[in-house]
């Protein structure tokens, strides 16, 4: 069942980012005063008492953006009051009534929706007298809250639980399984994710940095949620202008973190660049499950092999050559089915659980091996006995001989090792190694 939807609808620099982040108690979407820093639906989750809404902040109503995307920031606007059970109108106290604020009044009236007026803004109660003027919007009285104090939030949420009595809602079933989408500008993310999902859910354009937010979209596939979480585009450090760009680079890092598998686009147009060896070493310091798409491959087949590619991403990425390499051509949705099996067939290696027989199995034979090579004397590493002690990443307990000699290179070889002899061969393992103080077990 699908949940009630509650969009937040408003012209630019009303506060409706502020609300959406107030109302869900933790930073989902950027707050900027700068005007249209949100241009896509971001939404989160809320819920009370065994009852929950999909709260949707919007890109401001009538907004000229800079960037000439104003008739897509307005296409996902009339899309998510299309989609909603119940909306908030958002003004401005300090500003009063002006005509976009009345503009937008007449499109809610046109679509027979549900609608709570609220004025922003109102940091003190002396204010409150001065929102009577809304009410010539024909959407009752307006309620004063300030998003930034924090002033009304309950109230609001009251009457918004109260709007939805008569909508069917039920807990939001857990997704399987989370894709984050990095890369660097125009990969194409944006148009992978529409692609996945099957409809126009964020904004593609030619655009550089069109996407600023990471936005996390629900769907399902084969009766299981899967959300996959669209991120900016990122550059160069030293080219991030302001603090909407920072702030941008900050949530692309912290999806990588919430990811389950992470898919890093690369644009086979271009050469690899810094931006992407970058964020391949961002995923192999979490220990994230990668899969590497290699989108606008119709633009790069006719030049290059699927295995020559390869080598060239081997040679530049090393710390990825367990990563499996999917090409696409995301604006014709070419492979994108193949894409997400390959993430489910990842996802699964993640979470798999090794028997400790098998594992210590496993540590016997490159022990084997190391002395048949003449490297078994005793001031070489040596492992006495291993367990599995977590999955996604898989975390491997060893306890050895002496912690200090397990270096990163000798870890880089007995990872390879246990790759190619356990059936988690394209995922990252992270291995700790602890003194054996006692007998060996």
């Amino acid at each position: 069942m699908a949940l009630p939807v509650v969009a937040i609808i408003g012209r630019p620099n009303v506060g409706k980012s502020s609300l959406l982040n107030a109302l869900a108690g933790q930073m989902i979407s950027i707050v900027e005063p700068t005007a249209g820093v949100t241009r896509d639906r971001v939404s989160t989750i809320i819920g009370r008492d065994d009852r929950f809404f999909e709260l949707v902040d919007t890109g401001g109503y009538g907004i000229v953006d800079c960037d000439q995307l104003s008739s897509h920031i307005e296409q996902q606007i009339l899309r998510a009051i299309e989609l909603a059970d119940l909306v908030v109108f958002m003004v401005d106290i300090r500003d009063g009534l002006v005509p976009l604020d009345e503009k937008i009044a007449r499109l809610l009236r046109k679509n027979n929706l549900d609608v709570i007026g609220v004025a922003n803004k109102a940091d003190t109660a002396k204010m409150f007298p001065t929102a009577g003027e809304f009410s010539r919007l024909g959407f009752g009285d307006f309620l004063c809250i300030s998003a930034k104090n924090n002033l009304n939030k309950a109230v609001l949420l009251d009457m918004v639980f109260d709007r939805l009595t008569d909508v069917a809602s039920e807990k939001p079933t857990e997704p399987v399984m989370k894709l984050a989408i990095v890369g660097k500008r125009n990969a194409g993310k944006s148009t992978l994710v529409n692609a996945i999902v099957g409809s126009e859910r964020v904004i593609v354009s030619e655009t550089p940095g069109t996407t600023r937010d990471a936005i996390d979209v629900r769907f399902e596939k084969d009766g299981k949620t899967i959300v996959v979480i669209d991120t900016p585009g990122l550059k160069k450090k030293s080219k991030i202008a302001d603090s909407i760009e920072f702030y941008s680079s900050v949530r692309a890092a912290r999806s990588i973190q919430r990811a389950d598998v992470v898919l890093l686009m690369i644009d086979a147009a271009v050469p690899v660049s810094q931006v992407d060896k970058k964020l391949a070493k961002s995923i192999t310091d979490e220990y994230k499950s990668c899969i590497i798409v290699v989108n606008k491959w119709d633009l790069a087949m006719r030049t290059a092999s699927t295995g020559d590619y390869r080598e060239y991403l081997t040679k530049l990425l090393p710390g990825l050559r367990h990563a499996p390499i999917a090409f696409t051509t995301a604006s014709e949705a070419k492979n994108v089915q193949s894409v997400l099996d390959l993430a489910a067939e990842i996802f699964k290696q993640a979470t798999t659980w090794i028997a400790t027989p098998r594992l210590n199995k496993a540590f016997a034979i490159i022990k084997e091996q190391q002395s048949g090579a003449g490297r078994g004397g005793t001031g070489l590493p040596k492992t006495y006995y291993a367990t599995q002690v977590a999955v996604n990443p898989i975390t491997i307990l060893m306890f050895v001989n002496k912690p200090e000699l397990f270096d990163d290179n000798y870890q880089r070889f007995m990872v390879g090792r246990l790759q190619e002899m356990l059936p988690i061969e394209e995922v990252p393992i992270r291995l700790l190694a602890r003194s054996n103080k006692g007998d060996t077990p």
